[in-house]
């Protein structure tokens, strides 16, 4: 497209005429400025809808445009063929198909971007027109190509019809036909097939076919196996597929539609045809083996994926055929070799990972056969599973230190992930090995480490014990003879290397249940992981296992606790691990604190705590900044953590009463409590300077919110003074975490007489200030708006008689429901129907509540049909339904003429609904149906539809 001196912008109204739609796409194409572009883009997208599409499409393709002009022209009349089909008068379908036949003639020797649009326009037409205005459309197509045109080479001219019906299908795939449409298409296009197979087979046997004509004509069979088409007629074009992976320039394609058709599920009806394909896939393994020796990675990934296609989509149809058991396990063994491909992923080979998900399927289609043909199975396939668990350990080795440390991060992670898909694939295969797979492991690495005579590499044992540690995490091994061996043998192996001391880290997590149920063991493993905790690269495996031992082994620790403590803190204070390991680790010594004596715990806490609140009340003299603000998160952050885990009225425990009955009975306050108690004033003191950062209000109230779900009514004692905090901080400067702390009081003691009070109070004052908030303009604060709905309907459902206190005023709360259903963030309104949910059913119940549900309840159902008629997400429907139903349910006599003079405004609650429409609506929500919830909301969904003009498009089909 020529350079020219810059277009201004069109115009909006600017008529769409040739000349503009060239001045536009100059413009979209060159203008500099990024506004232009997106005004001209915008115009053209209205005139490519627009009637006078018809006319400048055309003569956007005349011969002398550039191919920029003539591709808009193409995409202009597929949308209008595809889109707008019903707005073309049938007497013009003959002309349209004819000129597109003779433009796309002219383009075969043309721009290649330009020729398929006109194909794409073609195609879309005709399966519009298909079977009953366009019989034999794919015959016809073939005919007009293959007519000799003394104007047209014919190489462009049979690349053209191969560019046509490989279109066709994937046109087919991506076009709005309604469902019924579709299947009638899709029947005759898979009959016309035998117009095309026969053409596509001629020019691949052809000896002077042009590799890039062989290369189309795969790429069309690959398009229209897609179609279901029964797999032995795709026999022969199948077989020379096979023949062409020989040719190395269309290798990749044929590895393309040889999977494509092998993979269609329609497939499996055709056994025989299976049977046959299996030969020929066997016969590439010599072209496997050549292709691994050279390090080719495309060929072994391309023959490998043909191989797996065949094996993982037919495996059940394929083992039924017991009479050819031998040639289906050859394929399963030449998978084997795929699975086990020389090289380290990711960098030596891509190939390994394509073949697990087929080990999955296999297994589960032979445990799904009755007993006695699983038996004859099963012996069979039991070798090649074992076999399989040798390879992909194997397979899971690390490389040499010296390799990994020229690999990059990306391959090091993609390398992990592998890891992480073999692991899964050891848990699956436990199911068909059982027992037999963990003594098997055992031995292994029994001979490995008691072996001086062949000292075996670190990834060797690693491998080993990484396999242990995948079983071990998901499956129940505490009834395995071969764990007390292995926890003997851990303090055997010499770790040398960070990797390995990992997966020492994990696997003895892993077996942290089972330790719980052999305490005595314990000690032969503690020392190792506290000596971990001590190198910053093991910190994740360190910290999480000693989490693990200390939540599942608690009530066996306090031997040990003293020492845990002390490497802890140490650990702590010397800055070793990043925050999140640090968190973990103070989770680890709350659930340890637990179980020992009162005063254990509080000396234990003291030493541990001490030195956290010396910084504290150092760091809450200095004036505010970004470092000490982080400091001061870290601190109350690892206070959280601690005390979200230390309980010692056990509410959390699973463990039998018997075990719970030799802890001593708690006597005085929780020491949660008492420490809390203890540094109270100092964290006010921190929130007095730091109230109007929302981070570090927020960290305070975490620490309050996880004390109390954790302490529950041991809780009590901390109420009055924490409620005359929430309220000092809220009415300073209102924040939706201490909105969510005081929810979660109302929770736990909305029931307790004797603590309620200062709840109350809060609860109220929360109230009062979140109203002037929504005077002054909410719209900022929708975080804020949200946790008040939830703080409203959680009183509503546990203390609903706080809705009868004369300070509160009820018609104010219910007005800021109705605003907060018109916010745009769809959590905010997620809860305000909540809120309503839980208010309108106390209608009757509490009288300030019934009075101004009765006298202002049409403006909540304007609100609720507005949000349905469009102005809230669709995926919030089934909340607003929620609301109906309640309004139905407690409200009919009020709701009956609410609706009825709702729907009588014009275009409410959207102009794209008839009155009629609205009235189905109405009756509907007022019918006997009105009972039954589900119906309520698919109503409501049907009738958001009509509201937003989507009723009965390709957008309804997953809603």
């Amino acid at each position: 497209m020529e350079r020219r001196a810059e277009a201004p912008p069109p115009p909006q109204g600017l008529d769409f005429t040739v000349e503009n739609v060239e001045k536009a796409l100059h413009q979209l194409y060159y203008d500099p400025n990024i506004e232009n572009k997106n005004l001209a883009q915008k115009w053209l997208m209205q005139a490519q809808v627009s009637p006078q599409a018809w006319h400048f499409s055309w003569l956007l393709l005349h011969m002398d445009k550039v191919p920029e002009i003539q591709y808009f022209g193409a995409s202009a009349l597929h949308i209008k063929i595809s889109r707008y089909w019903n707005d073309i008068p049938a007497d013009q379908y003959e002309s349209l198909k004819s000129q597109l036949f003779t433009h796309i003639t002219r383009f075969a020797s043309g721009s290649k971007i330009v020729l398929t649009r006109l194909c794409v326009a073609l195609a879309s037409l005709a399966l519009s027109m298909m079977p009953e205005a366009w019989p034999c459309a794919v015959a016809d197509m073939v005919r007009m190509f293959q007519a000799e045109d003394s104007n047209v080479d014919g190489r462009a001219r049979c690349l053209a019809l191969l560019e046509l019906l490989t279109v066709l299908p994937e046109e087919f795939q991506t076009s709005r036909l309604p469902q019924y449409r579709k299947g009638q298409v899709r029947s005759v296009l898979a009959q016309e097939c035998g117009s095309v197979f026969p053409l596509l087979e001629q020019l691949l046997q052809q000896q002077d076919s042009p590799g890039f004509i062989k290369q189309k004509v795969l790429k069309c069979f690959s398009s229209w196996v897609q179609l279901e088409i029964p797999l032995m007629d795709c026999e022969n074009l199948i077989q020379a597929a096979f023949t062409s992976l020989q040719d190395p320039e269309l290798f990749d394609t044929a590895v393309e539609a040889v999977v494509n058709a092998i993979s269609q599920p329609d497939a499996q009806r055709y056994v025989n045809t299976l049977l046959k394909l299996i030969p020929p896939v066997l016969g590439l393994q010599e072209q496997l083996r050549q292709a691994v020796q050279s390090g080719d990675m495309e060929t072994s990934h391309g023959i490998c994926r043909i191989a797996v296609a065949l094996g993982e989509n037919h495996s059940r149809a394929l083992l039924d055929q017991v009479e050819h058991w031998q040639s289906f396990l050859a394929l399963v063994n030449m998978i084997m070799f795929c699975t086990g491909i020389p090289g380290h992923y990711p960098v030596n080979e891509t190939t390994s990972s394509l073949t697990l998900t087929f080990w999955y399927t296999l297994q589960d289609d032979i445990l799904s056969f009755e007993p006695d043909k699983q038996a004859v199975y099963q012996q069979v396939y039991r070798p090649v599973y074992f076999q399989l668990v040798d390879v992909l350990l194997h397979k899971a080795q690390f490389p040499s230190d010296e390799e990994y440390g020229f690999w990059s991060s990306d391959e090091k992670e993609q390398f992990r992930i592998y890891r992480v898909d073999i692991s899964d694939t050891l848990m699956y295969v436990y199911e068909m090995l059982g027992a037999e797979l963990l003594s098997s492991l055992y031995d292994k690495l029994g001979r490995l480490l008691t072996n001086t005579e062949q000292p075996s590499t670190w990834q060797h044992t690693e491998a080993l014990l990484y396999g242990f540690q995948s079983i071990a995490e998901t499956i129940d091994v505490n009834y395995s003879d071969v764990v007390p061996g292995l926890i003997g043998l851990i303090p055997r192996i010499s770790i040398s290397n960070v990797q390995l001391a990992d997966t020492v880290m994990f696997t003895i997590g892993a077996l942290s249940e089972w330790l719980a149920d052999h305490p005595v063991m314990i000690n032969n493993v503690l020392p190792l992981v506290l000596q971990a905790l001590g190198n910053p690269e093991l910190s994740i495996s360190s910290v999480s296992t000693l989490k693990k031992i200390c939540r599942e082994c608690k009530y066996d620790l306090p031997p040990y606790a003293a020492n845990i403590v002390a490497v802890s803190q140490e650990v702590l204070m010397k800055q070793i691990h990043k925050t999140s390991q640090c968190m973990w680790l103070m989770q680890a010594l709350g659930f340890l604190l637990s179980a020992l004596q009162v005063e254990e715990i509080l000396k234990n806490l003291h030493s541990l705590i001490t030195p956290y609140i010396q910084q504290l009340e150092k760091l809450a003299d200095e004036t505010p900044n970004p470092s000490n603000k982080l400091a001061i998160i870290h601190i109350l952050g690892l206070l959280s953590n601690l005390f979200t885990t230390l309980d010692i009225s056990h509410h959390d425990d699973d463990h039998e009463s018997t075990e719970v009955k030799k802890l001593p009975v708690q006597q005085g306050p929780n020491p949660v409590v008492v420490v809390l108690q203890q540094v109270f004033q100092l964290i006010q003191k921190v929130l007095s300077k730091w109230l109007n950062d929302a981070q570090v209000v927020e960290s305070v109230c975490a620490i309050f919110e996880k004390s109390v779900k954790t302490l529950l009514d041991d809780f009590a004692p901390m109420v009055p003074q924490l409620c005359e905090m929430l309220g000092q901080m809220y009415s300073t400067i209102p924040q939706a975490s201490a909105i969510d702390l005081t929810r979660q009081l109302v929770h736990i003691f909305a029931h307790e007489p004797a603590h309620f009070p200062p709840i109350k109070a809060l609860f109220l004052l929360v109230t009062s200030v979140t109203l002037t908030l929504f005077q002054q303009g909410p719209r900022d604060h929708p975080d804020i708006v949200d946790s008040f709905m939830q703080l409203l309907a959680q009183a509503l459902k546990r203390k609903p008689d706080l809705f009868l206190c004369s300070n509160l005023d009820v018609k104010a709360v219910f007005q800021c429901g109705v605003l907060s259903l018109k916010f745009p963030e769809a959590p905010t309104v997620k809860a305000s129907c909540g809120f309503f949910t839980e208010l309108l059913p106390r209608c009757g119940e509490i009288a300030p509540v019934g009075q101004v549900v009765h006298e202002n309840g049409k403006v909540l159902l304007q609100a609720v049909l507005e949000g349905i008629g469009g102005q809230a997400s669709r995926s919030l429907m089934d909340h607003f339904a929620e609301i109906l139903f309640a309004l139905n349910k407690h409200c009919f006599s009020y709701l009956s003429v609410w609706i009825k003079e709702a729907m009588q405004q014009d275009g409410f609650p959207s102009a794209r609904v008839s009155p009629e429409q609205k009235e189905t609506f109405s009756q509907q929500i007022l019918s006997r149906e009105r009972v039954n919830k589900r119906r309520v909301k698919e109503m409501v969904k049907e009738f958001t539809l009509l509201c937003r003009g989507l009723h009965g498009t390709e957008y309804t089909a997953d809603y």
